[in-house]
């Protein structure tokens, strides 16, 4: 990825490159075939793999902490939630401090976002040129969208409005003299995975791989073992998994949360009942039970997940398409990441927030022709703290002291430096909250893992990442590795002072600010 020259603010436009920054919800690395895993096999995503065939994947790729809004601020910020004070989702993020949208703006940039934003109210404060946000979560059906004017309700799919307004701001709002940044924040394919009409049955009748973890009896993870986000267990029937309560019936099961399908429209919702009605008939007729129901369970989360995911890659492939017809593309950055990972049932759960691999990791998908040759891989340990710096050095504007993460440029190139980062630090604060996962912190190498549960379950958790990759065996205790837990404990250490959080080493406490 060769970068501008640090002067290359005060060149003509045609110099820096555009960018196009698109971040999904909750899309696991699994669901995207890029990276091969067998769920993706099935349900193959073939626009967001254009991104990887014409550029690069990282396939080493993690976050700070796997929530959604303090990943977006380290995003926003290059920065870790102890220092851009955003830790726990329901805060609000101080848009007075430095961010690169506005860096990018102040060097001459049209900067604009639309769809999720989930970090405060609106993004005023950052400056952005343009704005267009789902209020909150957003809702997939007919959802509100605030703009500086007010807030307006539309009749519409979220991931096709998302995508209809991002292309309409290229084509129509755009400043043709300058270079331009445009986020594209989808909200899919985040809980209560609601696919478009068009795909609701697009996985109806697809048997998904069960993870050999689906039924993990959490021994020797004691933080685990509390935990409240089972797909068998603790999803949401109705919510979640679309079911009803009778053979014949479209009342739905278990629904603390109806709005999502009360502002349907009624043609909308009559649509929708009738293509869950056939599976939902057959599961009730079935009479269902224990393991046999909690696997029913599974294969239904996948289908209303990945079918979730399918306008998504719909979505970028029609972004590409218009950056290829336009020429825009030949001088324009377009990333693809999530805020996060996610489970597809490994575990036997939903949702993120662990330190483990598939909440943790998270995609990263980047094309730049000319500069990033197709099909390039990196397998180096890569943060969301450093799309900040990367971005910026593409665009030729300096970076403030104070990012904590790094420009990923010379990874691109084969060129790491000697001194890149040989591990990765870790900070997870939300408890209590939603799902009961305990708050943690840790530290991952590119074979071990450590990991600090502390407040009601003060614990140690220890793993061989090649020997145990599906994290199933703590061996926290296990003198066979002693060196090797005194090693990433002083590690630890180091990354704690290294990046000043200062959360308590010890003794029982609510989770920190």
């Amino acid at each position: 990825m060769d970068a501008p020259s640090r002067a290359a603010s005060a060149e003509p436009r045609g110099t820096r490159p555009n960018i196009v920054f698109i971040m999904s919800d909750d899309h696991a690395v699994q669901a995207i075939s890029a990276y091969g895993h067998p769920v993706s096999k099935l349900a193959p995503t073939p626009n967001i793999d254009r991104i990887a065939q014409n550029g690069v994947v990282f396939r080493n790729s993690f976050v700070t902490n796997s929530l959604c809004g303090p990943s977006r601020a380290a995003m926003l910020t290059g920065k870790f939630g102890h220092v851009n004070g955003f830790n726990k989702n329901g805060e609000t993020f101080d848009a007075s401090q430095w961010t690169w949208p506005r860096a990018l703006k102040e060097a001459g940039y049209q900067t604009a976002v639309i769809g999720k934003w989930h970090i405060g109210p609106t993004p005023e404060g950052i400056d952005f040129d343009y704005w267009k946000i789902l209020d909150d979560q957003g809702k997939y059906y007919n959802p509100d969208f605030i703009t500086a004017g007010g807030r307006t309700r539309v009749e519409g799919y979220a991931t096709d409005l998302i995508t209809r307004y991002s292309l309409d701001w290229l084509k129509t709002r755009r400043d043709p003299d300058k270079p331009f940044m445009l986020m594209v924040h989808h909200k899919a394919p985040h809980r209560n995975f609601m696919p478009a009409l068009r795909h609701v049955q697009k996985y109806q009748g697809v048997e998904f791989p069960v993870p050999p973890t689906y039924f993990d009896d959490y021994k020797s993870r004691p933080a685990a073992a509390r935990q409240e986000m089972n797909i068998y267990r603790d999803a949401q029937e109705g919510h979640d998994l679309k079911m009803t309560v009778a053979v014949g019936s479209t009342r739905l099961r278990e629904n603390i949360w109806p709005d999502d399908f009360d502002r349907m429209t009624p043609a909308q919702r009559a649509e929708w009942d009738r293509l869950h009605q056939a599976g939902n008939d057959a599961m009730n007729a079935a009479g269902l039970e224990g393991r046999d129901m909690a696997l029913w369970k599974y294969q239904r989360y996948m289908q209303e997940y990945l079918g979730t995911v399918a306008a998504v890659d719909e979505g970028v492939g029609e972004l590409l398409d218009y950056l290829e017809e336009s020429g825009l593309a030949e001088n324009t950055i377009v990333v693809y990441t999530s805020d996060q990972g996610f489970y597809l049932g490994e575990h036997g759960w939903f949702d993120k927030r662990w330190i483990y691999e598939e909440s943790m990791r998270t995609p990263l998908l980047v094309q730049y022709p000319g500069h990033i040759r197709g099909g390039t891989t990196v397998d180096a340990l890569v943060q969301n703290i450093d799309y900040a710096p990367t971005l910026l050095e593409c665009a030729g504007v300096p970076a403030p002291g104070g990012i904590q993460g790094r420009s990923l440029a010379p990874l691109v190139e084969g060129k790491p430096p000697a001194d890149w980062r040989r591990s990765l630090y870790y900070h997870y604060y939300e408890f209590p909250g939603f799902h009961s996962v305990r708050a943690h912190y840790g530290v991952r190498s590119d074979r071990y893992k450590l990991a600090r549960f502390y407040g009601d379950i003060d614990a140690w958790e220890f793993y061989d990442l090649k020997a145990d990759p599906t994290e199933m065996h703590n061996r926290i205790d296990d003198p066979a590795y002693r060196e090797e837990i005194a090693t990433m404990k002083a590690e630890l250490a180091r990354l704690r002072e290294y990046y000043g959080d200062e959360t308590p080493h010890s003794g029982r406490a609510n989770a920190p600010r």
